[in-house]
């Protein structure tokens, strides 16, 4: 099974939780063209800032790790380039760029010598502006979608923040899958 494949059903697994403009780019049944690839790029604190985004969003509990510990910072960035349209890439990293401006004028820091509770202040108005504008697709709606289909088919949200129950064998994230057979399925 390819990412894509695992992604999308994920997706499903979750419905309305994820929004429309991400089931659609997980549901699309081609393959971006390398032109429309790596439109975007993304350092090192671009990764630091979206891991720590995406651990507001599902942060550690004591129960299970949260979105930062499942490697959400370097798989956001690998999502957006290799899956979504050069056009949503853009949106995306401009997006960023915005909350980055927004922090700075709001709070005269930048994102990651933001508290907590600053942070999540930040969170609620990027919310509440997305969903006000009905604008979709947003940074925000974007990476908070990435954020619940990154943590929740990682090793961590499979096995500590959901019931794992391991059958047939331990967890392995890579499993070959081979055209026609039928998926694992658990009680």
């Amino acid at each position: 099974m390819n990412r894509r494949e695992a992604l999308k059903s994920v997706a499903f697994l979750m419905g309305s939780a994820i929004s429309a403009t991400t089931m659609g780019v997980l549901f699309e049944s081609f393959t971006l063209p390398d032109k429309e690839k790596n439109r975007v790029s993304f350092s090192a604190t671009d990764e630091e800032i979206l891991a720590e985004f995406a651990d507001i969003i599902i942060p550690t509990t004591a129960s299970s790790a949260g979105a930062k510990a499942a490697g959400l910072g370097s798989f956001i960035p690998m999502i957006i380039r290799d899956c979504y349209p050069a056009q949503m890439q853009e949106i995306f990293a401009s997006g960023m760029k915005e909350m980055q401006a927004k922090c700075t004028t709001d709070f005269n820091k930048n994102f990651l010598t933001m508290s907590v509770g600053e942070r999540q202040q930040l969170m609620t108005s990027l919310r509440d502006e997305a969903l006000a504008t009905n604008k979709a697709p947003s940074f925000f709606l974007i990476a908070r979608d990435l954020t619940l289909l990154g943590y929740y088919s990682s090793e961590i949200g499979c096995t500590q923040a959901r019931e794992y129950l391991p059958v047939p064998g331990s967890y392995d994230g890579s499993a070959d899958y081979k055209p026609g057979q039928k998926a694992w399925a658990t009680n």
